[in-house]
């Protein structure tokens, strides 16, 4: 007769479940508030740019290490919630978002597309060009250790672009606490989760990384606080009474030259 789960295999069974399903979810109460306001100001969707690349390279990265099933199963739950996150983003971009005013600020326009198709084109591109370097490099001890370092090491940039966003606005006006505090515990529990698991180098490495970025945001949200920041547009009755007031003064001034 087999013997009965222990208690360490039953905690050990929990926090590969937690590990899988928590981080995936960090992010639903940040797109419940882009949706109740209707507004995605304040979030960087560089945000989601980084986790799907991060997370589709890391799947190719467990087809040639086979570590943890549980992180695995993370990255494509992660894949999952923010493609979701991602499209809710695009519906709600901001007025002052730079293709919304029809400016270019990056080379091709990377990750500022007008349309949430452009945007799984790309990823379908990502996608295909990683399974071809995987059939002809997978067998290459090297190239899966350079890939799960790339995997790992992008992900763990992942709070750069919020810090950049808050330190331009001064404000962390929009960018959920509890996705700030999810960022912390989740990055503490899964730090403390690799080393305990012994999981890959990489692992480690950038998650260390990582936290000390989460803890630098967290010293941004007490010097900064929460206000609206400049860039922030009136509300939409304000607006209409701004454009108002600017029409009429164009056209004062447009009878004023026919006079002259």
């Amino acid at each position: 007769m087999s013997e009965p789960p222990s208690s360490t295999s039953w905690i050990s069974l929990l926090a590969s479940v937690g590990m899988a399903v928590g981080p995936p979810l960090v992010y639903a109460d940040q797109a419940y508030s882009i949706v109740k306001k209707k507004d995605a100001t304040g979030f960087s969707r560089d945000v989601c740019a980084i986790l799907l690349i991060a997370n589709i390279t890391r799947c190719f990265f467990w087809l040639g290490s086979r570590f943890e099933t549980a992180l695995l199963v993370q990255s494509i739950f992660m894949i999952l919630a923010q493609l979701a996150l991602l499209y809710i983003c695009i519906l709600y971009r901001p007025r002052t978002s730079p293709e919304s005013l029809g400016i270019k600020t990056r080379p091709l326009n990377f990750w500022h597309w007008s349309n949430y198709v452009q945007y799984i084109e790309f990823l379908a591109g990502l996608i295909l060009c990683q399974a071809i370097l995987f059939l002809i490099l997978g067998h290459s001890d090297t190239f899966i250790s350079i890939l799960g370092f790339l995997a790992l090491g992008l992900e763990s940039t992942l709070p750069i672009p919020q810090l950049i966003s808050n330190y331009k606005q001064r404000s962390l006006y929009g960018f959920r606490m509890s996705t700030l505090l999810g960022w912390f515990g989740g990055d503490t529990y899964k730090t403390v989760y690799f080393f305990l698991q012994g999981s890959p180098l990489q692992f480690k490495v950038c998650a260390v990384f990582q936290l000390s970025i989460d803890v630098a945001i967290l010293a941004q949200r007490i010097a900064y606080g929460t206000p609206p920041p400049p860039t922030v547009l009136p509300e939409e009755d304000d607006l209409e009474q701004a454009l108002a007031l600017e029409n009429e003064a164009e056209g004062g001034e447009s009878h004023g030259q026919e006079r002259q």
